[in-house]
């Protein structure tokens, strides 16, 4: 990670539900690396945020979507030595699947439908699991 020079960075994803799945990656670089999350990444000068949810989504999972409205927005600050080394401000929006099925691209390790009644199973990032929880009231292991 690259120092945060400038002020925040600005990051959108998307969550996509299918059936009883959600569309997850498994993270290959940090933060959360080796942990499950929303698809996403950062938002490019001028692109606003449906247009960055949806590239980035076919860019780490080669899956189409269409992201409408917000669903769920944190930060995440990464601090060493009382120096800020990266701060993200992250909207996730939601996303309808439109075409294609989960492979990993871009800095996803995998890519994957995983059934929400089988989030447990898996190493879910602590962020990704209150966004769920925030827009999936009946999930597993109740409200955020």
């Amino acid at each position: 990670m690259t120092p945060s020079r400038q002020g925040p960075v600005l990051g959108t994803g998307a969550i996509v539900r299918r059936g009883g799945a959600v569309l997850l990656v498994r993270r290959a670089k940090p933060p959360y690396a080796g942990e499950w999350a929303i698809p996403g990444g950062k938002v490019r000068l001028g692109e606003n945020l449906q247009a960055a949810a949806e590239r980035e989504i076919l860019e780490e999972t080669g899956v189409r979507i269409r992201a409408s409205r917000p669903a769920y927005t944190f930060e995440y600050i990464e601090r060493a030595e009382e120096q800020v080394r990266c701060h993200y401000v992250v909207v996730d929006l939601f996303g309808t699947w439109l075409e294609g099925e989960p492979r990993a691209g871009s800095d996803a390790a995998e890519a994957a439908w995983i059934p929400l009644a089988e989030l447990d199973r898996f190493p879910v990032n602590a962020e990704t699991r209150r966004a769920l929880a925030s827009v999936f009231p009946d999930l597993p292991g109740g409200k955020p």
